[in-house]
């Protein structure tokens, strides 16, 4: 799959979790007006929500599958399943906490707008990671500067 595809897709999905279209721009429209706001309040609560969800599946799924092998190899097999399971909603849990972040962020209107220069983040950006918090300017420099601290 080409990356502004897979790019596409991403963004999709996240509107498909929210049952949200893409946001349609007016002519002359204030950005993160109202109606964007309440575009991106909706789309970061269904998916906080989902994300939840998916933990509370975990934890009853992890209570049903609980069971005390005899053969080691079992046993073994299963602690690795879990412990990914686990992996992967630690990951979610600190998914959820940015979620809220920027949801305290649309509250506040400070949604939008990047923390690195001001500018505005744009609305497809958004849509695609609504968490985003610097403009695409700022991100690629600043995963720049990581590469070159790490090598």
């Amino acid at each position: 799959m080409q990356e502004g595809q897979k790019r596409k897709t991403s963004s999709l999905s996240i509107l498909a979790i929210a049952g949200v279209a893409p946001y349609q721009e007016k002519p002359g429209e204030e950005y993160m007006n109202e109606a964007q706001l309440e575009h991106f309040k909706k789309i970061l609560v269904a998916w906080r929500n989902q994300l939840r969800d998916e933990v509370d599946r975990t934890v009853s799924h992890m209570q049903d599958e609980a069971a005390n092998f005899p053969d080691p190899a079992d046993r073994a097999t299963q602690e690795e399943e879990f412990s990914l399971e686990l992996r992967n909603r630690d990951r979610e849990r600190k998914l959820i906490k940015k979620i809220e972040k920027t949801l305290k962020k649309v509250e506040d209107d400070d949604f939008g707008f990047c923390e690195a220069c001001g500018v505005e983040i744009g609305i497809r950006r958004l849509e695609a990671r609504p968490t985003a918090d610097m403009c695409i300017d700022c991100k690629t420099l600043a995963e720049i500067r990581e590469k070159q601290m790490a090598g």
